[in-house]
């Protein structure tokens, strides 16, 4: 974190929890001229964006006033961050990364050769 947003951080704003990741999320003190207060995250480790999970992802972004603190259904997953890039990001059949084989193509595909 930036010199600048702590010292921001500290005079501006008051912490309104935190999520599994450790991230923070604050709120400012005072409402800005369209009557919203000003809110913002700080992150534990590297700001990606993706570390967000949707219930603070839709707080942050003025959806819902108060922060979502239970999964609403059943089948929801635990939320996780864009894997791209990673060891455990998904590779599909055929991938080079994964052999580059795949399987033949079906019967209905035609190849197309010019003047035919």
């Amino acid at each position: 974190m930036s010199l600048g947003n702590w010292l921001h951080t500290k005079f501006h704003g008051e912490k309104v929890g935190t999520d599994d990741y450790g991230n923070v999320y604050y709120q400012s003190k005072r409402r800005r001229a369209d009557a919203r207060f000003e809110r913002w995250v700080i992150y534990k480790s590297e700001p990606e964006a993706s570390k967000v999970p949707a219930e603070w992802h839709a707080w942050l972004h003025h959806t819902v006033d108060e922060p979502i603190t239970t999964p609403s259904h059943a089948w929801e997953k635990p939320h996780l961050p864009n894997l791209t890039g990673t060891a455990q990001a998904y590779l599909p059949p055929g991938h080079d990364q994964r052999g580059g084989q795949r399987a033949k193509a079906g019967g209905d595909y035609v190849a197309w050769t010019p003047k035919s």
